[in-house]
């Protein structure tokens, strides 16, 4: 298997999509923090000294998607028609789980900037709690589904 992003004397390159198709491609990703119960009772009852923390991961995670190419040197920018963020409390962890979809109508993928979504949102909740609990752990960070595109649909089985 060829690697695309290096050149024909394996330099770096980033990939030339000018001839690839437009379509609509949408990419899920998740992941999980797990911490104390207080560090969570403290988040759910938006208790914390630095405010909403759920809230403010959210704005980060579109905020992380939105940004994707400035922090990973081979992604293309990206006109991102859609990012939606969900936050789901799993009090028997305790933690929670943070899932983004990124969408657009474009010629390359969106899965970079779901995964990075997810992770910028995941690090705001570990930023704005760590006076409380320096032990949270930041796991399982996946691409969950993909649609459009050359390659094809994936779903995590």
């Amino acid at each position: 298997m060829e690697l695309t992003h290096l050149d024909e004397n394996d330099r770096p390159k980033m990939v030339d999509v000018s001839d690839k198709s437009e379509t609509t491609r949408v990419a899920i990703a998740s992941g999980t923090i797990t911490m104390s119960q207080k560090a969570y009772d403290m988040i759910v009852s938006n208790q914390t000294k630095k405010g909403p923390v759920l809230q403010t991961a959210v704005i980060a995670a579109i905020q992380g998607a939105k940004q994707t190419s400035t922090l990973i040197p081979m992604c293309h920018p990206l006109m991102l028609t859609s990012v939606k963020v969900d936050v789901a409390e799993l009090p028997e962890l305790p933690g929670f789980k943070l899932e983004v979809l990124a969408k657009l109508t474009g010629k390359t993928g969106v899965e970079m900037e779901a995964l990075t979504g997810v992770s910028v949102g995941l690090l705001t909740i570990y930023d704005m709690a760590k006076a409380i609990d320096k032990s949270m752990v930041i796991s399982d960070i996946q691409l969950e589904s993909k649609s459009g595109g050359k390659s094809g649909d994936f779903a995590r089985g």
